[in-house]
């Protein structure tokens, strides 16, 4: 790659609307759409950081923002090999960048993959170190081949199991979503153990009542998604904590013989009781 990747969503919309309809949308619809996406703050931020690739340009995305990102607990995977990590999803964008550039740092980017929905292999310089994941459909024969061979490395594997970014919940605290059971079925087949991760962190309340509202009036279009590269951006300056726990062993996972879904509720509770 030979200069950084550039976000130009008014060339996007205009080469995949057809041409009849991409001619009557208005200029200054698409300018507000770029508007609220940030597109000049990220296009400078992908300028920031290039040409580094992988966790390094996780670092330059994190130095450019001005993020200070605490780390407690890392002793606790000393000595274990082949770790599954899962994490809660505070942020939906940032917690990731960070989390690579701790993970990337610690085992090299030949050491881990993330498990990540497939819209993410557009990020160029992150795209070695994704394993894609089709979040609405199944899974093509080579993705299914990618996520076999990953599980069945020596590498660790980082996922977050609730798919989707924390909503607010009924009783005002802001957390996941039901973590998915399939992560612990992939652990305990792939003799990985398990590690909670804690990230610290929250977005704006406006995402909050936006995805409130938006479920409240019916509408099945993710419509706050496109406010997660603004909250990428209103980041900057901010401090997290990320809090690895001790891994649970897949042995001791599968000897409870429980549904996984309760296995699952039961890390997703382990990983938000860390300090």
């Amino acid at each position: 790659m030979d200069k950084p990747i550039e976000i130009d969503l008014h060339g996007i919309l205009r080469s995949r609307l057809p041409r009849n309809v991409g001619r009557i949308v208005p200029g200054f619809l698409i300018s507000g759409l770029e508007r609220l996406i940030r597109q000049k703050e990220l296009n400078e931020m992908l300028r920031a950081a290039f040409p580094a690739r992988g966790s390094a340009f996780a670092r330059k995305i994190l130095e450019h923002l001005g993020v200070t990102v605490e780390v407690k607990g890392l002793e606790n995977l000393e000595g274990h090999r082949r770790l599954m990590f899962a994490s809660n999803h505070p942020l939906g964008g940032l917690d990731g960048i960070a989390l690579i550039a701790v993970l990337g740092e610690r085992y090299g980017d030949d050491g881990i993959r993330f498990l990540v929905n497939d819209m993410l292999m557009n990020v160029e310089p992150l795209r070695d170190m994704f394993i894609p994941v089709n979040k609405y459909g199944r899974q093509g024969r080579d993705r299914t081949r990618a996520i076999k061979e990953a599980l069945e490395s020596e590498m660790h594997i980082l996922q977050f199991p609730a798919g989707l970014v924390s909503r607010l919940q009924p009783d005002g605290t802001i957390s996941d979503l039901e973590w998915q059971k399939s992560f612990v079925a992939k652990s305990i087949e792939s003799r990985r153990d398990v590690v909670p991760v804690k990230f610290e962190g929250m977005n704006s309340m406006v995402f909050y009542r936006t995805a409130k509202w938006r479920k409240k009036l019916g509408l099945k279009v993710n419509v706050e998604q496109a406010l997660l590269p603004g909250e990428l951006c209103k980041a900057g300056g901010k401090r997290f904590r990320i809090i690895f726990g001790k891994p649970i062993s897949w042995e001791k996972l599968k000897a409870r013989e429980e549904n996984p879904r309760n296995l699952a509720a039961a890390l997703r509770k382990m990983a938000y009781s860390l300090e």
